[in-house]
């Protein structure tokens, strides 16, 4: 918070009566039963009274949650540990470090984001004002993930508070503890009336859905993702949806291996593999292969020792559900190349790499979500582009080559929702790059100004007023119609290059007339002998 003086209110309440605490079928928050209708039309109504327009009240709400983390950082790290076993390391510098920088740049540009657009405009409408305006879109839905809940709840959450909107923020009830750090927290610093926390399962987001939204923000998986957009489409309500996907990783002979292999295997283990832009699988020759994994072999043991499931810095797995799925996959224990603990009790998997993996094993059809990292065999960059083109679209795509045409070859003739070329994950704290998916993998993007744009209807606006100059232009489009008119029209609507001059010309035309006005007026005390001094 050094760099910015931001003074903090603690506005000291508890969740209000329209909050709901309900984590995994566990109701011992609260009993009382939501009427979700009147929650949204709450919502719209604090909307409505223009409250959420002004800017001094967006800036106010973007500092308090400054104030927030300031204040209960180590509450939120608490709740980290609780749900994910998530060092403190990973828990500043991936969730709370990363949204603080995010909203500190949301400060430091809301201005100019928020600024009505002047745009160019055509010949056609010179002597009127072409302006896009910034409207927000009213009552937002934020529905955040388990995997990275502070992140994924409070930077959207924080982007639609920016753009002027008010916000129902429904976290994963699977992230309990986090839930509950969110659920009583938020209402301590930000308005109630605008900024909403409601919990539960999978009924009570059922009726959430149920309601009429202005916009919805999903993250999460593809098959819930789907479920969200249907529901959407009963009231046309626009969708942001950032899933995931299977981000595979290519790698050829180029590279130098030990650092190819550091980057590849910190994105796979950071959160233990429960990230939506973790490498999913790898792509190589047997050659490059044999490579990989002596390097992983030396890589894990330097950081995580012979033990793994002694060293603090590796998460757990979120439920139990989530690790006996991931444990299934290492069933055929003749594939397991490096790795392959695990242990029920802790809901702990050590990082796994797995070889001799065929496109139809069960590993390939859906998301890992977990430290486990299989390898399929090509030839080359062609191969890789055929397989990769052969399933469903990416959120990400990781290159690790030196040579620039294996890099053009794959970046054009694939499709993704993100390229990152020679690393992992980084791409997606580049505040001017989009983060979003493509297909499967997801529709609409955010991160930096994109973020603000996601939850910002771009209003055109033309405004005309009564010059008579103007309107001597346009009126061949009046009837009576005729050839003439319509070849007048032709030539004041026809799109044309821009010029620099053109911004310029009503004011050259009016330059003009005062020159013809003052010659004109010399002209006439010429010609009736008057002098200066008798006018």
């Amino acid at each position: 918070m050094d760099t910015l003086k931001v003074e903090c209110v603690k506005i000291h309440m508890q969740p209000t009566e329209n909050s709901h605490y309900s984590a995994q079928g566990n109701d011992k928050h609260s009993t009382k039963s939501i009427n979700y209708t009147e929650l949204v039309q709450q919502s719209r109504d604090a909307f409505n009274s223009g409250k959420t327009r002004s800017l001094k009240w967006r800036i106010k709400q973007l500092e308090q949650i400054l104030c927030m983390f300031s204040e209960t950082g180590s509450e939120a790290a608490a709740a980290l540990a609780s749900d994910l076993h998530r060092c403190k390391f990973e828990t500043f510098a991936l969730e709370i470090d990363y949204t603080v920088q995010e909203i500190k740049y949301m400060l430091m540009n809301i201005k100019e984001w928020s600024a009505t657009e002047k745009p160019k405009k055509s010949i056609a409408y010179l002597f009127d004002e072409v302006e896009i305006r910034k409207d927000p879109y009213g009552v937002v839905l934020v529905m955040g993930a388990w995997n990275y809940p502070i992140q994924l709840n409070i930077l959207p959450m924080m982007g639609a508070i920016a753009a002027g909107n008010c916000v129902i923020v429904k976290p994963s009830e699977i992230a309990t503890a986090t839930a509950k750090y969110l659920y009583e927290t938020i209402p301590k610093y930000l308005d109630t009336e605008c900024c909403r926390v409601v919990m539960g399962g999978i009924s009570e987001t059922t009726e959430l859905l149920k309601q009429r939204f202005d916009y919805i923000f999903y993250t999460g998986s593809s098959t819930i993702g789907k479920i969200v957009r249907k529901a959407a489409n009963e009231f046309l309500t626009p969708v942001t949806l950032e899933l995931g996907g299977k981000s595979p990783v290519y790698i050829d002979n180029t590279v130098d291996m030990t650092m190819a292999a550091k980057r590849i295997l910190w994105g796979k283990c950071i959160n233990v593999g429960q990230t939506c832009i973790a490498p999913d699988y790898v792509l190589c020759t047997p050659e490059v292969q044999k490579k990989f994994i002596d390097e992983a072999k030396k890589i894990l043991k330097e950081w995580y020792s012979d033990n793994p499931r002694e060293n603090s810095d590796l998460a757990r797995i979120i439920t139990d559900k989530h690790y006996q799925r991931l444990v299934n996959y290492l069933d055929d224990k003749s594939k397991i190349a490096v790795g392959g603990e695990v242990n029920p009790a802790e809901k702990f998997i050590s990082p796994t790499i797995l070889v001799n993996v065929k496109p139809t094993d069960s590993i390939m059809q859906d998301e890992i979500f977990g430290p486990i990292l299989p390898i399929i065999n090509v030839n080359n960059a062609y191969e890789a582009i055929n397989f990769i083109n052969g399933r469903e679209k990416p959120l990400a795509l990781y290159v690790f080559t030196l040579d620039k045409g294996t890099m053009s070859l794959i970046l054009n003739n694939t499709s993704s929702g993100s390229v990152l070329v020679n690393d992992v994950i980084l791409h997606a704290a580049v505040e001017s790059l989009p983060f979003g998916g493509v297909g499967n993998s997801g529709m609409g993007a955010y991160h930096g100004k994109y973020t603000f744009d996601t939850f910002t209807h771009k209003k055109g606006c033309l405004i005309r007023n009564y010059n008579k100059l103007a309107e001597l232009l346009a009126k061949s489009r009046f009837p009576p119609y005729n050839d003439t008119n319509l070849k007048l029209l032709r030539q004041l609507t026809t799109r044309r290059r821009s010029l620099f001059i053109v911004k310029y010309i009503p004011y050259i035309l009016m330059f003009g007339l005062g020159v013809l006005a003052t010659f004109g007026f010399k002209a006439v005390m010429k010609e009736y002998n008057y002098t200066e001094d008798q006018l």
